[in-house]
């Protein structure tokens, strides 16, 4: 029983780990300290606890129910249990970490330490997802680190992007909404057609496949949006003065 307990808690971590390995490799430049991205981490454990604050009054008030039976319940209970309380959660402890981070120095940080949140959410969760899926366990692990998991690596990547947009001074006055609303809105349109699947008799595979390039035009985005901040970060930092 412990050593399914721990092959379990294994195939929860591994995607999350293959993800942050990806992410630091990326800022091979000039990395982080290794104390500031475990707190990164920890602060995104936090925040999976901390979105229950949110999201557990609107439950228990009734404006948002835990159960769903067609498309357009489902995107209320993704935006109102979901997206809206675990992206404010994220972005409160995104501050808390970077406020006075010395070394919050260049546009890649921020995402980099907004990752480090987002997988750290996706970490706890995962582990408590394949914890309840029972004899499913093995499907749930291989689905979600297909999926989910990833998907909480963009959300992050696009609060990052936004948020090191306002940090230097780009547009301030709009990416301050954005740095919010487009993780929310990304995370809500995620669990919708996710949770769709299973109110949509004979639909399943259509959602299926909605799913899946809504996935893909997710890490187009992100991939773009890290690509455009270390392209910033290298200009900056590799300018010939007598050019």
């Amino acid at each position: 029983m412990q050593s399914i307990s721990l092959i379990i808690v294994a195939l929860a971590l591994i995607p999350v780990i293959v993800l942050m390995i990806v992410m630091l490799v990326r800022d091979k430049s000039q990395p982080e300290p290794f104390p500031w991205l475990l707190r990164g981490v920890f602060f995104g454990v936090l925040s999976a606890f901390a979105s229950m604050f949110i999201s557990g009054p609107l439950i228990a008030s009734g404006l948002v129910s835990m159960d769903y039976t067609n498309s357009l319940e489902a995107l209320w209970h993704s935006f109102g249990a979901a997206a809206i309380p675990e992206e404010t959660a994220k972005l409160f402890f995104l501050w808390l970490l970077l406020r006075k981070n010395p070394y919050f120095d260049e546009h890649l940080d921020g995402i980099v330490y907004a990752v480090c949140i987002g997988l750290g959410f996706a970490a706890i969760e995962n582990v408590e997802y394949l914890f309840s899926a029972g004899d499913a366990w093995l499907e749930t692990g291989i689905v979600r680190g297909l999926l989910a998991v990833p998907a909480h690596f963009f959300f992050a990547v696009l609060m990052g992007y936004y948020y090191s947009l306002v940090h230097f001074g780009h547009a301030v006055r709009r990416n301050r909404m954005l740095v919010w609303a487009v993780p929310v809105l990304a995370h809500g349109i995620y669990d919708t057609i996710a949770m769709s699947q299973s109110v949509s008799p004979g639909l399943e595979a259509l959602f299926g496949i909605v799913l899946l390039l809504f996935c893909n035009e997710l890490r187009k985005l992100g991939q773009r949006h890290i690509r455009e901040l270390a392209d910033v970060d290298h200009h900056m930092y590799n300018k010939n003065p007598y050019a």
